[in-house]
Parts: C-alpha cells; structure tokens; sequence
C-alpha cells in the first residue's frame, strides 16, 4: 500500500541521503521549476514538486547506482509508483530504461540538467543574482562547451523537443520557476 508523501517528509529523506548542501539546492532548484511548469500546465504543483525535490535522492551516496537505490529507497517508504518512475524517467538513456512519457516526466528531463547551467551561469554573473538573468546570457554560457561541462546539453535540446517547445522557451521557464526562489537557493545575489 502506497501513501502519498508530504514535501516536508521528501525534504527530511533528501537531507538524510544528502549531507551537500549544493545537491540539497539542486534539488529545491528542480522542485521549483517542477512546481512551475506544474502551475503553467495546471497540474498538482505539491507532487510535481516533491518529485524534482527528491530525483537526485541516491546521487551522493550512492552514484555508482543512481537511480537504482532510489526506487529501493522509495519503495521501502511505501512511495506510490508514477511518482518512482518519474523519478526513474530523468535518467532515460544514462541510468535508466524508462523513458519520459507523461508531461512531468519529460519537464524533469528537460529541466533538471538545465537548472545546473542557470546555477553556474548565476554565480558568473556582477550581481551573483538569477533575478537579473536572462535567456541571452544563458544563450551565451551555452555555447562555450567547457562551461558548467558537466550539464548535458543533448540531454536538454531532447528534452525541449519531447516537450514540444524552443530552447529558449525552455531556458526562460526555468528561469523563472528558479526566480521565484531565488532567496532559498540562495541566488539572490546583490538584488
């Protein structure tokens, strides 16, 4: 029997897998542009959001079995299995077999590697603020291959072409779901 999770019991489980702050923000980093494109889709914004929270559950402890350790995880809290696979389908073709389908499984496809370029592209920024930030600027730090190396950039083109939309509209609503927590994720900056 499968029970819904609250958010403060996701973040309790993140925090106890997780002792780096920096993947604890990513994952409030994700969870807020889930809970974004939820809103913009009219979709349940609190389970689109636990889901980001948490997709990086197994990374720090256990990155040799990514994903692998999360549905165990998962599954020993009796977590409802849509919201494990869409856990799984964010690693579709790096960890895992199971491929987005359902519009919150390809949002944090598309997203999730996406969310650590606008990081980085932050923290590069006069203002260290993502209130400032924009799409060009993005634009800008994508081009250069070696910047924030590791987000996969193929993954992000392919998750914009599952969703059906520009990168660049992709880039701004990311943006702006990570805006509307710039002071938790501590993106703040000077503004």
């Amino acid at each position: 029997m499968s029970k819904i999770p609250t958010r403060d019991e996701a973040l309790e489980l993140l925090k106890q897998y997780n002792d780096s702050d920096s993947l604890v923000r990513h994952g409030m980093a994700v969870e807020a542009v889930m809970k974004h494109f939820a809103e913009k889709m009219g979709e349940d914004q609190e389970k689109w959001g636990i889901i980001g929270l948490v997709h990086d559950l197994d990374y720090e402890k256990y990155p040799e079995q990514h994903c692998t350790m999360t549905r165990q995880i998962l599954e020993e809290h009796e977590w409802p299995e849509d919201y494990i696979r869409a856990i799984m389908s964010h690693a579709w073709g790096m960890c895992t077999d199971d491929k987005p389908e359902l519009p919150m499984e390809k949002v944090l496809y598309a997203t999730d590697e996406l969310t650590g370029l606008i990081t980085a592209a932050v923290y590069v920024r006069p203002s260290r603020s993502i209130l400032d930030l924009t799409v060009k600027s993005v634009k800008k730090k994508w081009k250069t291959k070696s910047f924030a190396a590791g987000a996969n950039r193929e993954v992000i083109m392919q998750g914009a072409e599952m969703l059906g939309i520009p990168l660049e509209e992709l880039m701004a609503e990311t943006i702006a779901g990570m805006q509307k927590e710039a002071e938790s994720l501590g993106l703040r900056g000077e503004l």
